[in-house]
């Protein structure tokens, strides 16, 4: 078989997988990957993610090669799920509801993308003969938007992620590194020109500069990754969204035509699609990993999803929210309870401000936990000087 029939041959497999994209490229990348890397790393745009800047992760990134002995060549695919439903006018429409990232409307694809990745690769084994081989799905340190330009499947755009031509970049990548040798493919070229629609839209200035994103100010790292005490300035910045952020996605002109695919193995349930607040916020422990069972939003944990949830009720300008976050003033988490305070400082101006004082200072006086005792503090302080 010829280098290009190979090639076909193993895209072929791809596809039959699932995966709506695959391309070749050599366990490498250009330097500016790596000084970016560093530079993000030395300014702390990391956030908490500690385990980004640690040398030997740090160095594993930058050096593909590092993650298998002798591999030749890395297989970069790419799994498609729905746009979302909803426009971003809609979201600020239904401020009684939360809004969830579209890829994590459906099923986790980590679990979705690992078992077709194993398969594929456990077929590769037919077409390249026996093989040392490791699959990757968002679990390594790997810079997988970096190796996806460089194999050609698309480019890294200026809010970081990749973008295909005729795709857009509602995509999720995984990676094969092969100890086989296949031909690669040429890398793709930057298409986003002197658009800046991605930065301009982004509700916190998370993106800081083209292809620089501070994790610190994202929405999708703070509502996702980050398991302490969202920083009030930015809390009233993220509206209703409660479990990551896809602004900068859905506003990119290659975004334009983006339908949904067929087969949509992502495809979105229906109670994932702008569910409503009150519901979430009353889920215990138990109804929470039920509800969550296979979806990316277990990540958070009951105690960051419901953080999130009494964010968006505080930026909601709803009353009827009031009731259900004063019950949450007295949740078994620290991390409920003080953003609950919060939220009930913004909701103070609409209605029932005594109620709310009365509510909060009863809170403040059973409260054991310091930082939520400062969160209470401040709420009211905040709520005595609404009119």
């Amino acid at each position: 078989m010829d280098l290009k029939a190979l090639k076909d041959s193993i895209r072929e497999v791809a596809f039959a997988h699932g995966f709506e994209l695959c391309h070749v490229t050599r366990p490498g990348f250009p330097d500016k990957h790596r000084s970016g890397l560093d530079a993000w790393l030395d300014s702390g745009m990391q956030g908490d993610m500690d385990y980004m800047s640690e040398p030997v992760r740090r160095e594993r990134r930058k050096t593909p090669a590092s993650l298998l002995p002798e591999v030749k060549s890395v297989i970069t695919v790419a799994l498609r799920h729905s746009p979302p439903a909803y426009s971003l006018e809609e979201t600020t429409q239904h401020r009684e509801q939360g809004v969830i990232a579209a890829y994590a409307c459906g099923d986790d694809y980590h679990e979705v993308m690992k078992k077709r990745l194993k398969r594929l690769a456990a077929e590769l084994d037919r077409l390249l003969g026996p093989h040392e081989q490791r699959v990757f799905v968002d679990t390594a340190p790997v810079l997988e938007h970096a190796l996806a330009e460089q194999a050609g499947l698309g480019w890294q755009g200026k809010h970081s992620l990749t973008i295909h031509r005729e795709l857009g970049s509602w995509l999720m990548l995984g990676e094969i590194f092969t100890t086989a040798d296949i031909e690669p493919d040429e890398p793709a070229a930057f298409h986003c020109g002197s658009c800046t629609a991605c930065i301009d839209i982004c509700p916190t200035r998370a993106i800081v500069a083209p292809l620089v994103v501070d994790a610190r100010r994202c929405i999708s790292y703070l509502t996702i990754e980050y398991r302490g005490f969202i920083p009030r300035e930015l809390r009233p910045l993220m509206g209703n969204r409660i479990f990551g952020c896809d602004d900068c996605q859905a506003v990119c002109p290659w975004n334009r035509r983006a339908v949904a695919p067929e087969p949509d193995l992502l495809a979105p349930r229906g109670e994932n699609l702008l569910p409503g607040l009150v519901r979430l916020l009353a889920l215990d422990e138990a109804g929470f990993r039920e509800r969550f069972r296979k979806s990316p939003v277990k990540r958070t944990g009951r105690a960051g999803l419901l953080r999130n949830v009494v964010i968006a009720m505080g930026n909601s300008g709803h009353v009827p929210f009031i009731e259900p976050l004063q019950a949450a003033l007295a949740d078994a988490e620290p991390l409920v309870r003080g953003h609950a305070a919060w939220a009930l400082s913004r909701l103070a101006g609409h209605g029932s401000r005594m109620e709310i004082l009365a509510a909060l200072q009863q809170a403040l006086d059973a409260e054991a936990d310091s930082a939520v005792t400062e969160e209470l503090r401040i709420a009211l302080e905040q709520t005595r000087k609404t009119t």
